[in-house]
């Protein structure tokens, strides 16, 4: 069985428009150019549909108007038509000269891009470089797209590395428009000092455009005890575990070990603890079929956190099965999509978690970044000579047993191990990751009330993208981007550096990317300017379109290894400076400001 996330928010998806901006000047001019300007906007509808899929898997939908946009009036009627049609994002296209601030999109809230066709025949590129200068002068950034090759006026291909950037944009702003009007669930408050978990609501409220629902833990404790669950699911939930989630051997010290009877009912609090926080998330209509009404709402949450230690911890089991079923695309009700959630309340972690998910459709990892290996480190402690992708070392990944179990790599793609969006995963998939996972009795050291952890290893050679959001203090949100790897270690290796931490816990060997400058110099190099004790790590090399994304939102990024050339922002962005790329960043995110902070 497989479900999607359709009906998990209030609203539909936001759609994409498509606004054909024509020469208005009629009596020959205008009419010549119709047909041609026409067919270049149906191409970018096709070309995004057949591309881009929402988080429920189904194709992104655009709208093209019946009509050319010749002057403002026009543009006001197609306007009305986006906010009936609930249009999120737009890209203004055209083959000719047009009249720029006549034509322009003014929406201060709608990422908004400009395709200028590259022929001789008419203007197109003129009237790029004259919107965009519009945009950039009323504060109100667009992309600018420009293909490098002179095409003919009939040509009716739309070049690869148009396409490139007509979809990297429509991805960062359909991304953006998503966010918009969701909410955080913060289950709980700060979590021992990590300051992550100090929820900054003008930070979700002006950059993301969300909103904060804050739910003390102990709601989690009340529908427990007074039932506000549906216990037909609970029944399936629990016989799912028990079939499903093999216990490992308790590593607990004798005196600290529970017994058969308490480990069982951890199992049936920990069950309990996920549809419940399912429940607080998104909603469920039958807890009114119950008789609980308002509980039956949710909170239209795309994006949670759960404080845990140590007020929760100390007393209950702890909630990585909880976060790690959430966070992975399956659980008793079949293949579905995740609901994106964060340990430790890193609501930090969690936002950029959920704009990599946005990016992707696939489940996301949360770790600690744990610890630097160097070759010389691992070659004392274990006597081996690491070589290939981690010759330089690696950084070890690991948190307690919170991270999705789609991070397995057990999943596979073109036979390599992959993590996948829902849609594209398998029964045999899911049967996969549960094989590779083992859940431990959780470490009572850590988590007094106990729960269960779970431990596997990803497999290596996935390409993987960490990132991180941060506060800074008088600047407000940053981005840092490390592509690279997973990477597998002979198994005595892995054991004897797994054995120096907590071995109940799922580790990910990953090496960044390097290049011998700056932060990243060597993989020591980018574990020193890692900015905060959690990275939020997703498949596949997402970096330019994090910073795509990122420039949307107007969060400057402050370290990442993406090729310059594959780096795409509002074309604003070069008024600021060209030869600092870092440093106009900065400089056009603090002026222009977040895109949800204004109203």
């Amino acid at each position: 069985m497989t479900s999607s996330p359709a009906g998990r928010f209030v609203g539909a998806w936001p759609k994409i428009g498509i606004r054909p901006a024509i020469d208005g000047r009629m009596h020959g001019i205008r009419e010549a150019l119709e047909a041609q300007t026409t067919a270049m906007a149906r191409r970018t509808a096709d070309l995004i549909a057949a591309n881009l899929r929402y988080p429920d898997g189904t194709p992104v939908e655009v709208v093209v108007p019946d009509h050319t946009i010749g002057g403002v009036y026009e543009a006001a009627k197609v306007a009305e038509l986006f906010r009936v049609e609930g249009v999120g994002v737009s890209i203004t296209i055209t083959p000719c000269w047009c009249y720029g601030s006549e034509t322009m999109d003014m929406d201060p809230l709608t990422p908004k891009a400009v395709w200028g066709f590259n022929g001789t025949e008419r203007p197109g590129a003129v009237y790029l470089a004259a919107v965009l200068a519009a945009h950039t002068q009323k504060g109100l950034p667009a992309f600018g797209i420009y293909g490098r090759d002179v095409q003919d006026a009939d040509d009716g291909t739309i070049p690869a590395d148009v396409q490139v950037k007509i979809l990297r944009f429509a991805k960062a702003g359909l991304a953006a428009a998503i966010l918009r009007g969701k909410s955080y669930l913060s289950l709980g408050g700060v979590s021992m000092g990590i300051a992550g978990s100090i929820v900054d609501q003008p930070f979700f409220e002006k950059y993301l455009g969300m909103r904060v629902e804050a739910v003390d833990m102990s709601e989690l404790a009340r529908r427990m005890e007074e039932g506000i669950y549906d216990p037909v699911e609970f029944a399936k939930g629990l016989a799912w575990a028990k079939a499903n989630c093999p216990e490992g051997a308790d590593r607990n010290a004798a005196d600290l070990q529970k017994s058969r009877a308490e480990k069982d009912h951890d199992w049936e609090t920990v069950v309990k603890m996920t549809l419940i926080t399912r429940d607080l998330l998104v909603g469920n209509p039958r807890l009114a079929e119950l008789g609980f009404g308002e509980e039956a709402m949710g909170r239209n949450a795309i994006l949670g956190g759960f404080q845990g230690q140590r007020q929760w911890t100390d007393h209950a089991p702890n909630g990585d099965f909880m976060e790690a079923i959430l966070n992975s695309s399956f659980d008793w009700n079949g293949i579905r999509a995740p609901h994106i959630f964060a340990t430790e309340n890193d609501s930090l972690n969690g936002a950029t978690m959920l704009l990599s998910y946005l990016l992707t459709n696939r489940a996301q990892i949360f770790a600690d970044v744990r610890t630097y290996w160097s070759p010389e480190a691992v070659k004392r402690v274990t006597g081996h000579v690491l070589e290939g992708v981690a010759a330089g070392g690696f950084i070890h990944l690991i948190n307690s047993g919170a991270a999705t179990l789609d991070a397995t790599g057990a999943m596979t793609a073109d036979g390599t191990p992959a993590m996948k969006p829902f849609w594209e995963i398998t029964d045999e998939d899911v049967s996969a990751a549960l094989a590779a996972t083992t859940w431990y009795p959780a470490n009572r050291g850590y988590f007094r009330g106990g729960g269960y952890s779970s431990q596997f290893v990803s497999r290596g050679g996935m390409p993987m993208t960490m990132a991180r959001i941060n506060l800074v203090s008088g600047v407000g949100p940053v981005l840092q981007v490390a592509e690279g790897w997973t990477v597998d270690l002979p198994k005595e290796v892995h054991q004897a550096l797994d054995e120096r931490t907590d071995p109940t816990w799922p580790t990910h060997w990953f090496v960044p990317r390097v290049n011998g400058v700056g932060p990243f110099r060597d993989v020591y190099t980018v574990m020193a300017n890692w900015a905060a004790n959690h990275g939020a790590i997703s498949y596949g090399h997402i970096g330019a379109d994090l910073i795509a994304l990122a420039s949307v939102l107007r969060i400057p990024v402050h370290m990442h290894n993406v090729p310059e050339e594959d780096i795409f922002r509002p074309s604003a962005w070069a008024n600021l400076g060209t030869a600092d790329l870092e440093g106009a960043d900065f400089r056009a995110c603090a002026a222009f400001g977040p895109l949800y902070g204004r109203r």
